[in-house]
């Protein structure tokens, strides 16, 4: 059986693809419902469903990926993506659409396993390294998909953005079966059934202190787009287009800071590497207040420390990814689908609850308080992570000690 690791370009394909996903068709909404003939809260199932199934979903392929390997859930998620891609391009109802893209969430898989594969075969700092690079990528996906789903809609409706689904499906698939080796290593030593391996993880402190960190830095990020969505037009008289442009400066801040931990992810300490991305997002919220209290506010002043923000989470997620994976070295793909489905579902929570406190007449400076919150709590887990790690390195010694 062919174990050879696959190219960094395959893993970056599948990480960028599986945040295509999500919203390349975002600007035909409004085209699917006068097709299928339904109301846009009927369509709007199309995300809100999809991001439910990609939760569940994690859950399920990184168990079974540490059971019977990684090759052959990917293959598996990837067959079910394309099949469902077609489905939705013939599609004759909303129902059958709709059904369709459910299945095509099985697509996040690449982006979950992909993780798993780089901790099997990398050190713990070089996975770190790595995973930077891939979140660079994971970064220029929800900048380009729309844009380019745009445009094929325009041009050729919005069918034709599955079509490209499809094709890039059944890229996908044959790139992984070229180049995807197994790299699990071993038989998981674990007597127990799916539920067993996620009861062992939620067991692990370290692996909750790692999650929550990654879950409340992203969850700045959710409350940064939803929150300046909705009052950014009329607290800084923006038109849409020059509002789409400052909404990627966290983005931005984001690849920059994938981007560093990609070089300094192999010679850092992943935990000092983490806690200084928190430092860096609260210093950067910390001194937009700042400045805001003393009559100094500007929109540029908003969105560089959004900027910055997005700076440090690029350097805190990388790491504490790598971290959850490596509390159990025989659950690689369980953590990195539990920690996904979990980082989802408070980002849901996070956008639901900034969706019901901010209204348009909100001040910025609600959102950035709001956004400090949720910095604070990672960096509070940040540092149980590493008073955590040294007990578990401990520990670790201890049993390895005949």
């Amino acid at each position: 059986m062919n174990t050879s690791p696959p190219h960094l370009v395959t893993l970056i394909f599948l990480t960028a693809f599986s945040t295509v996903s999500v919203n390349m068709f975002l600007p035909s909404l409004g085209n699917i419902a006068t097709t299928f003939e339904t109301s846009y809260g009927t369509v709007s199932w199309a995300i809100s469903g999809f991001l439910i199934v990609t939760a569940i979903i994690q859950i399920v392929v990184g168990p079974w990926s540490d059971r019977i390997g990684r090759r052959p859930v990917l293959i598996i998620s990837l067959m079910i993506f394309t099949l469902a891609s077609l489905g939705c391009t013939l599609a004759q109802n909303i129902e059958t659409f709709l059904i369709c893209r459910m299945l095509q969430g099985s697509i996040i898989s690449g982006s979950v396993l992909s993780l798993a594969i780089v901790r099997d075969t990398r050190s713990e700092r070089k996975a770190v390294s790595l995973i930077g690079y891939i979140g660079m990528a994971m970064a220029i996906g929800p900048i380009l998909g729309p844009m380019f789903g745009g445009i094929l809609d325009t041009t050729f409706g919005w069918r034709s953005v599955f079509v490209l689904f499809t094709f890039m499906g059944l890229i996908l698939l044959f790139l992984c079966w070229i180049d995807l080796g197994e790299t699990k290593k071993g038989t998981v030593q674990i007597e127990k059934e799916h539920l067993g391996f996620l009861i062992i993880l939620l067991r692990e402190p370290l692996f909750w202190a790692f999650t929550l960190c990654r879950s409340f830095t992203v969850g700045a990020f959710y409350i940064f787009l939803t929150g300046t969505a909705i009052m950014a037009q009329s607290a800084f008289s923006f038109s849409t287009d020059q509002l789409g442009l400052y909404l990627g400066t966290i983005t931005m801040g984001y690849m920059c800071g994938s981007f560093v931990a990609g070089k300094l992810g192999a010679r850092l300490n992943t935990i000092k590497l983490m806690i200084t991305g928190r430092i860096l997002a609260l210093g950067a919220l910390v001194i937009g207040l700042v400045f805001w209290e003393a009559g100094l506010a500007t929109p540029h002043l908003y969105f560089a420390s959004a900027a910055l923000v997005g700076l440090g989470n690029g350097l805190t997620v990388p790491t504490s990814n790598v971290g959850a994976m490596s509390v159990r070295s025989d659950l690689v793909g369980t953590s990195a689908g539990l920690t996904g489905a979990m980082v989802v579902t408070l980002g849901a929570v996070f956008t639901l609850l900034t969706g019901y406190s901010v209204t348009e007449l909100t001040s910025p400076k609600i959102v950035l308080l709001m956004m400090l919150g949720t910095v604070s709590f990672s960096f509070a887990f940040g540092l149980w992570v590493s008073r955590l790690h040294r007990y578990h390195d401990q520990k670790i010694q201890l049993s390895n000690t005949p």
